[in-house]
């Protein structure tokens, strides 16, 4: 189960990367058409409908696929001088209980967003754009991402207990 966890995890990691390129993509292609309109005025269109909400909502997406993939491979920001100088079984404590108030505050966040999406189904709510894009299919993105860090979250604390050492640090932290 932990290795297809962990294939999950750096499959939206990627995903996450490809979301970026294509938002380099269009901004670039948005800036040629800028230039092409202001060198030859009529020859090409002078904008992307709605490249800008586009880019927002991969950004969003972006952010929220590569968050549990982050989590497992030691890239979120931590500060170790507290618990590098405690003994490993207080590093499995605070460890433990970080874990425990992460799983609890990602839980509700996925919850939450779980219901804005359903709000949104409800609603019928769109983007103010030239191009109305449904909001849930963005907010499903990020809700997935959510509950996806729930998930490592508690796959980490699970690991915490099996093996009863830190999972988190890693000796080349600073």
């Amino acid at each position: 189960m932990g290795r297809l966890l962990q294939k999950t995890y750096d499959l939206c990691g990627m995903l996450a990367g490809v979301l970026i390129l294509a938002i380099c993509l269009l901004i670039s292609a948005q800036i040629i058409l800028n230039g092409v309109g202001r060198i030859a005025p009529g020859l090409m269109p002078s904008t992307i409908p709605s490249y800008a909400d586009f880019s927002g909502f991969m950004l969003a997406g972006a952010t929220f696929l590569a968050l549990a993939h982050t989590l497992r491979s030691g890239g979120h920001i931590r500060v170790n001088l507290v618990t590098d100088r405690m003994s490993q079984r207080s590093q499995c404590r605070a460890e433990g209980f970080i874990l425990i108030v992460a799983l609890a505050l990602t839980g509700f966040g996925t919850w939450f967003m779980v219901g804005l999406v359903a709000e949104s189904i409800h609603y019928g709510d769109v983007s103010n754009g030239i191009v109305p894009i449904p909001l849930w299919i963005p907010q499903s993105v990020a809700a997935f991402g959510m509950g996806l860090l729930a998930i490592a979250i508690l796959h980490t604390l699970t690991e915490l207990l099996a093996t009863r050492k830190p999972v988190l640090s890693t000796p080349d932290e600073v």
